[in-house]
């Protein structure tokens, strides 16, 4: 019997590098908008034709740690040109191979976020880094 990977063993690299470790990676999705079209002599159900491509915005967090790749990758944005990357998340078997990857592609940073702040709580500071990008594909 074959069973379905698991997902909580994951490799993130950006352009071809590797990231570090991400707790989590999520908003990988894409979507075909529907237009609706009818004619005057038409019958009362229109025609749906596709429109635009549309990639949702993925997100990454991590433990913060010293090194600031991340967040320098964000403020070049906001300080000047965004630097545009690729981006590939690969899952991984339970041997450590890789089961499936997905590119993202044209991917630059929109958001980051610093972790929240509790002197009464015993959790990892998670730091959060939202990712637009122009295209995603499956290459195994």
């Amino acid at each position: 019997m074959i069973y379905p990977h698991t997902r909580f063993r994951y490799k993130v690299e950006i352009d071809g590098i590797d990231a570090g470790g991400f707790s989590e990676a999520t908003g990988f999705d894409a979507s075909i908008d529907v237009v609706e079209y009818r004619e005057g002599d038409m019958e009362t159900t229109p025609s749906k034709v596709p429109g635009l491509k549309r990639y949702g915005n993925i997100t990454l967090k991590q433990g913060l740690v010293d090194s600031t790749a991340i967040y320098d990758w964000m403020i070049t944005g906001v300080n000047g040109a965004v630097e545009r990357k690729t981006i590939t998340i690969t899952l991984l078997d339970e041997e450590g191979s890789p089961a499936a990857s997905w590119q993202v592609i044209n991917a630059w940073p929109m958001r980051y976020t610093a972790p929240d702040f509790n002197a009464s709580a015993s959790e990892v500071a998670i730091e959060a880094i939202e990712i637009a990008h122009e295209g995603m594909t499956r290459v195994s």
